[in-house]
C-alpha cells in the first residue's frame, strides 16, 4: 500500500482569528485581501519547511562563521486566478523565486477542470521545488490536474498550499498524488451539491478581486 503524503493543518490563534474574518460574508475585499495575505504568510512559512540547505562561510563584524543558503530553485505556481492572492506571501520569504502561471477553471456542469493558460519557467522545473498554490481545495479536480500537468513537465518535487480544504479534495490528492504534501489552515466539513466547501468562505477569487 502506497503511503499518503503528509497533510499539515496549521493551528494557531492568529490562524483561527483570520479564518473567521475570511469566512465572514460581510468582510469587504479591502479587508479580505490583507487578511488573506497574512494567513498565507503563516502557511508559506510551513510550506517552505525542510528545503535543502548548502553551507557557506560569511564574515561577521567579529569573525568568519558558518551560514546557510537555500539549495534549491523555488518555483511558485498559482492556479489562476485565485492562486495569485497567495504568491506574495511566498516571495516575501524567497524573493528570488520564479513564478509560473497555470490557468484552470472548473466546468460548472461537470465540475471537471479545464486548462486555458499555461506559462511556466523554462528552467528549474526538473530539479527545483514547486509550490502549487490555490486558496481552496474543493473536489481536488483542479489540484490533481495541475499536479499531473507539472509532472508531465518533469517536476519531481511539488508541495500544495491552500487556505481551506474539503475532505473530498484531500482524499483525491492523496490518492492520485501520494507524493505531494498538502499544507492548509483548515479541513472543513464537506462539499455541498454545487461542489462548494462547507462552511468554506465562498468564491475566493471573487472575494479577492471584488467581482462577487
Amino acid at each position: 500500500m502506497t503511503p499518503k503524503a503528509p497533510l499539515l493543518i496549521v493551528e494557531h490563534p492568529v490562524v483561527a482569528r483570520d479564518l473567521t474574518i475570511l469566512r465572514n460574508k460581510e468582510t469587504p475585499s479591502a479587508v479580505f485581501r490583507p487578511v488573506l495575505n497574512r494567513l498565507a504568510t503563516i502557511l508559506a512559512y510551513h510550506a517552505l519547511d525542510k528545503l535543502p540547505l548548502r553551507e557557506v562561510t560569511v564574515q561577521t563584524p567579529i569573525q568568519a562563521t558558518k551560514g546557510f543558503e537555500i539549495d534549491t530553485q523555488v518555483i511558485v505556481v498559482p492556479i489562476l486566478r485565485a492562486g495569485l492572492g497567495l504568491v506574495h506571501a511566498i516571495t516575501q520569504f524567497i524573493p528570488e523565486a520564479k513564478i509560473g502561471h497555470l490557468g484552470i477553471y472548473r466546468d460548472e456542469t461537470t465540475h471537471k477542470p479545464v486548462e486555458y493558460y499555461v506559462n511556466l519557467p523554462k528552467t528549474g522545473l526538473s530539479d527545483g521545488t514547486v509550490l502549487l498554490v490555490d486558496p481552496m481545495l474543493a473536489t481536488g479536480g483542479s489540484a490533481c490536474d495541475a499536479i499531473g500537468y507539472l509532472k508531465t513537465k518533469g517536476v519531481q518535487k511539488i508541495r500544495f498550499m491552500c487556505l481551506i480544504a474539503a475532505p473530498e479534495g484531500v482524499e483525491a490528492v492523496q490518492q492520485q498524488h501520494p507524493d505531494v504534501p498538502i499544507i492548509t489552515a483548515s479541513v472543513d466539513e464537506k462539499l455541498n451539491e454545487n461542489a462548494y466547501i462547507v462552511p468554506g468562505l465562498g468564491d475566493a477569487g471573487d472575494r479577492i478581486f471584488g467581482t462577487d
